[in-house]
């Protein structure tokens, strides 16, 4: 089972550990598409400030992204898991779970990135401020950017199994699974099942208790009408749509009354 998981806007600080070092990164393939978009970002926000600040879409009160960003390649790095903060990783728990559970976070969780593609959890990367929805001055939109080096290194992260896409739109214009991948592809809405909308909260946080029950059960679907019933047998309202034709992926919408 491989989960896409979109990062956090806020992010934990990067500490006081030993620098990045992009080649250590997984997902190798990617490392020329990284390093490209890491030397503009550090360039870009080493300048102006304003123009920095226009460019990456924050507020007068996030000015000191800018900054940290310009330091990238010195600061320090921690696993990716501990950069991320927000509902869905709070939700999820990551410190919190038992041996095995981490074990399947490590080889199953891929969080998407505007500045590094994707990571593992277990990637060390410095806190950095870029999301997806960048266009860089040189670079351009970041989410075109990824999709050359994307298809190709995806399709073998995600080998023969499920593949769980809980990714927000803009993470998803990085990379869309096609073909024989999306047919054993799932992704989930969750609905206020009163409403049946879409609420950020409820969203976010049910999003990282589906991952937390799968990990913490060893829950390995092999395919979306597994993940149904995985889903359901940990309690989940689920309701599935297959997809029409071959080649597409299937649709599942959990259902909420309330996130506690």
């Amino acid at each position: 089972m491989l989960v896409l998981l979109p990062p956090s806007e806020g992010k934990a600080s990067s500490g006081r550990g030993a620098p990045l070092k992009p080649e250590s990164l997984s997902l190798p393939g990617l490392t020329a598409a990284r390093e490209a978009v890491l030397t503009e970002l550090v360039e870009l926000c080493s300048g102006d400030e304003d123009k920095a600040r226009e460019v990456l879409g924050l507020s007068e009160g996030l000015r000191g992204e800018v900054a940290k960003n310009a330091e990238l390649r010195t600061a320090g790095a921690r696993p990716a898991g501990e950069i991320y903060t927000g509902v869905l990783y709070d939700a999820l728990g990551l410190a919190t779970l038992d041996a095995s559970a981490k074990r399947r976070a490590a080889r199953s969780l891929l969080v998407f990135s505007g500045l590094w593609g994707a990571v593992r959890v277990t990637d060390r990367i410095p806190s950095y401020r870029c999301s997806m929805g960048v266009r860089l001055p040189g670079l351009g939109a970041l989410g075109a950017h990824w999709r050359t080096p994307m298809a190709s290194v995806l399709p073998e992260v995600a080998g023969d199994g499920l593949v769980l896409d809980l990714r927000s739109a803009a993470y998803a214009t990085a990379w869309k699974p096609k073909g024989e991948i999306a047919g054993r592809t799932a992704s989930v809405r969750v609905l206020h099942a009163p409403t049946r909308k879409v609420v950020s909260h409820f969203n976010k946080a049910t999003k990282g208790r589906i991952v937390r029950g799968l990990l913490t059960a060893g829950a390995d679907p092999k395919g979306p009408a597994e993940l149904v019933t995985a889903l359901r047998e940990l309690g989940y309202v689920v309701e599935a749509e297959a997809p029409a034709k071959a080649g597409q992926a299937w649709a599942l919408d959990v259902l909420v009354d309330e996130v506690h």
